[in-house]
């Protein structure tokens, strides 16, 4: 290796520091917001309001027996599609039981139909508190139950069904 192929590599690299050097200069020029160093304040483009540091009040929790006094059973009807996969109000057996009559029957008395996991905690015949709390978890009310449903978060929903089921009892 001669001296001026060692030149040429020192120019090489030397060359590629500067272009590298004055891009960067021209790049800050060129997109710096603002003047002066790091110790200034900046004012924001624009402010995005989070609301008050203060807790929001919790609306005041309306008990289940006025929701399903004031329930509509037309929206009953709509919500209870969530149900129809598995359970009808015609008498008849699905993959569910059938829930003609359900509100005021005794749990677990639909004849021909086998029951899975222990309905029997939850109380002794199907009122509206206790369709109301199977409907809402039905796996926590009722542990080792086949029903696949994850329930009805919505206790306006729950109303609504059952005031539906009330309304197609025979």
């Amino acid at each position: 290796m001669d001296t001026m192929t060692v030149t040429k590599v020192v120019g090489g690299v030397c060359g590629a520091l500067l272009i590298y050097l004055m891009g960067k200069w021209g790049a800050e020029t060129l997109y710096h917001v603002g003047g002066g160093g790091h110790g200034e304040e900046h004012a924001s483009a624009y402010v995005i309001e989070a609301g008050s540091s203060e807790p929001a009040e919790a609306e005041p929790e309306v008990p289940f027996e006025e929701l399903l006094a004031s329930a509509d059973v037309g929206d009953g009807e709509k919500v209870f599609g969530k149900c129809r996969a598995c359970h009808k109000v015609d008498g008849s057996n699905a993959t569910g039981p059938h829930l003609d009559g359900v509100v005021g029957r005794e749990i677990g008395s639909v004849g021909g139909f086998n029951y899975s996991g222990n309905l029997q905690q939850v109380g002794d015949a199907w009122t509206p508190e206790h369709l109301n709390t199977v409907l809402e978890n039905p796996k926590g009310a009722a542990p080792g139950t086949t029903m696949s449903f994850n329930g009805l978060p919505k206790a306006e929903d729950r109303a609504a069904v059952i005031a539906y089921l009330q309304s197609v009892s025979g």
